[in-house]
């Protein structure tokens, strides 16, 4: 008791000692919630760390038990089992025509092969749905479908368009015996297109200066940093005069004398099924299975599309797991803006 009396009146006496030890409180106070922060950083790195290793393993784990279920259920090979039952054999044909796409004539060549080739197909079908493509690609993928047809005369060869067979890939229906469409499929846009862009006047106004050097009068054709050149544009528009028409010149020769005097027919414009059936475009309405059902008489469908390699489905799925998992830890899996 007596020494906090003492304290007391030490303090009364003495308000510079109680200023000072005010200070060392507070100066106290901020050390231990500087300390407190420390600690709950080194924590929250700790867990964070924690986490993204629990991710690599994980990752790593899904990774090698990929390669061994392939290994032990789905084999080392890409190529499926023919089928023992008699069928109707549907190759896709989905997407741009190009030999950088899953449309491209090496695939569906090699799958129109495999489907003229096997045993139990007793017709084949193209089901399409492309705005169509390179032309060369399109004249393989024609020329073949001729050829195999030659081979197999017996083997009828059906087109089926979905949602669109445009340009490219209606160059492709033409080569089949017959063509099938839904009323509302987009079907056509028998021409050529090519387009760019020119950046003469941009450049003057920005100031530069487009420096060129070429060794042959047309070898910077179409340049869109140079002026347009009134005779390398009639000479380019005789390449697009001369592959509309072989263009036109194919479906004449697939669609015969099916296809209607029309002269808007080879102008590039589109038509729905139900015009196209008009048109001598198409032979009838109607999908993939009633072309199986009613005119094959096969029910049973079987797809030859060309697939992916398996080691390439391992990896792709493994990266889009990884992606997500990623997107996950990083918190983008939330209320993120999107563009639609």
């Amino acid at each position: 008791m007596s020494d906090n009396h003492w304290d007391e009146r030490n303090k009364a006496d003495h308000p510079a000692a109680e200023a000072l030890d005010n200070v060392r409180t507070k100066q106290e106070g901020k050390e231990w919630r500087l300390l407190e922060r420390l600690v709950d950083g080194l924590y929250v790195e700790q867990r964070r760390s924690r986490r993204w290793g629990i991710l690599f393993k994980s990752l790593t784990f899904l990774y090698l038990f990929a390669l061994l279920g392939v290994g032990i259920f789905g084999g080392f090979s890409s190529e499926s089992e023919p089928a023992v039952e008699e069928h109707t054999a549907v190759i896709n044909i989905q997407g741009p025509i190009s030999s950088s796409e899953e449309a491209s004539a090496d695939k569906i060549v090699g799958a129109m092969r495999e489907a003229f080739e096997a045993e139990n197909s007793k017709a084949v079908v193209l089901r399409i749905n492309s705005p169509g493509g390179s032309p060369v690609q399109s004249g393989y993928i024609y020329d073949e479908v001729k050829r195999l047809r030659a081979l197999y005369p017996e083997k009828k060869a059906y087109a089926v368009i979905v949602d669109i067979g445009a340009s490219g890939a209606y160059y492709i229906a033409a080569a089949a015996d017959e063509i099938y469409a839904d009323k509302a499929s987009l079907v056509g846009s028998i021409g050529v297109v090519a387009g760019g862009f020119g950046f003469v006047d941009l450049m003057e106004k920005v100031g530069v200066e487009r420096r060129l050097y070429t060794a042959g009068e047309h070898k910077a054709l179409l340049d869109p940093f140079s002026p347009q050149n009134d005779n390398e544009t009639r000479l380019w528009q005789q390449v697009l005069d001369t592959t509309h028409r072989q263009f036109i010149e194919q479906v004449k020769k697939g669609r015969g004398d099916r296809l209607k005097d029309d002269e808007q027919l080879f102008t590039g414009l589109v038509w729905s099924g139900e015009q196209a059936l008009e048109l001598g475009l198409l032979d009838g309405l109607g999908s993939t299975s009633y072309v199986a059902r009613e005119l094959v008489g096969v029910e049973e469908i079987v797809d030859y599309t060309s697939q992916p390699d398996v080691w390439q489905k391992v990896l792709d799925r493994f990266s889009v797991t990884f992606a997500k998992t990623i997107a996950t830890e990083m918190g983008l899996n939330g209320n993120t803006l999107q563009l639609k």
